[in-house]
């Protein structure tokens, strides 16, 4: 990350975010204030100087300390109205924030990031029983799972990015987060929720991460219809991937369908 720019898009906010690296230099999130009339707005993420604290200019943000790795966020005090409002408001990003496989095929009005994390939580929703699985669960789960993404944006295969960056990249932004929201039990359950996906430690997170790979397949399906496009390469990037019984038979499907529009 030293002495590297990277540029992301949301709507119009008026903060900035000094969000803690820890060892490393930290990235600096400026959510850029401009005119209403655009609907995207630049947020930029450079190394700054470690010992910089987070700070807020502008956008009423309650200042907050930066956490460590060693900290609990149930001992930050219950989130309030305000640090709710000001974690809402980082999320809007997930909203504004299209899919970057997509925009990188140049599939036009791509989904957002809100738009994928919905659809999954559906699928929990609609999804048979599952011995041992916890239904509940899968549909929080598949909401916070590519939350950190808020932050860092979506970062695909293709950005060059190792897995081991990527993890420290969102893990930070999960703890800054967590911090943002006021820490407390929701803070702990969001954190657990994410770790356990990330580690695929879980039935659960088997079932969610089988969701993941399904919607992405199944939106690219919807996008060959819609706009006569070849997206094989999405198809092949998860065949034989599916972990479970559903994962698998809906997969079957999907693919079935695909069949009879060629």
């Amino acid at each position: 990350m030293r002495n590297m720019n990277r540029v992301f898009f949301c709507k119009s906010l008026s903060l900035v975010f000094l969000v803690p690296s820890f060892t490393r230099p930290q990235l600096r999130f400026t959510y850029s204030a401009a005119v209403a009339s655009f609907p995207n707005r630049a947020i930029h993420c450079m190394a700054t100087d470690p010992a910089a604290s987070f700070s807020s200019v502008a956008g009423g943000v309650n200042p907050v300390s930066p956490p460590s790795r060693n900290d609990d966020v149930s001992a930050v005090p219950a989130s309030s109205a305000s640090s709710a409002i000001d974690f809402l408001t980082l999320c809007t990003r997930l909203k504004t924030t299209p899919r970057a496989g997509w925009v990188k095929r140049d599939v036009k009005n791509p989904e957002s990031i809100a738009d994928h994390m919905y659809r999954m939580g559906l699928m929990a929703l609609i999804s048979s029983d599952i011995p041992g699985v916890n239904r509940d669960k899968c549909m929080k789960m598949a909401i916070v799972h590519d939350i950190a993404e808020a932050i860092v944006g979506d970062i695909t295969p293709s950005c060059g990015v190792s897995k081991e960056e990527k993890n420290r990249r969102e893990s930070e932004a999960l703890e800054h987060m967590c911090k943002l929201l006021g820490g407390g039990e929701r803070a702990n359950e969001i954190a657990e929720l994410w770790r356990e996906y990330e580690a695929n430690s879980s039935p659960e997170a088997k079932v969610v991460k089988d969701f993941d790979k399904l919607e992405m397949i199944l939106q690219a399906l919807e996008y060959e219809q819609e706009q006569g496009r070849d997206l094989e390469e999405f198809f092949q990037s998860t065949a034989g991937k599916f972990q479970t019984d559903i994962g698998k038979a809906w997969a079957s499907e999907i693919a079935s369908r695909r069949r009879k529009q060629h």
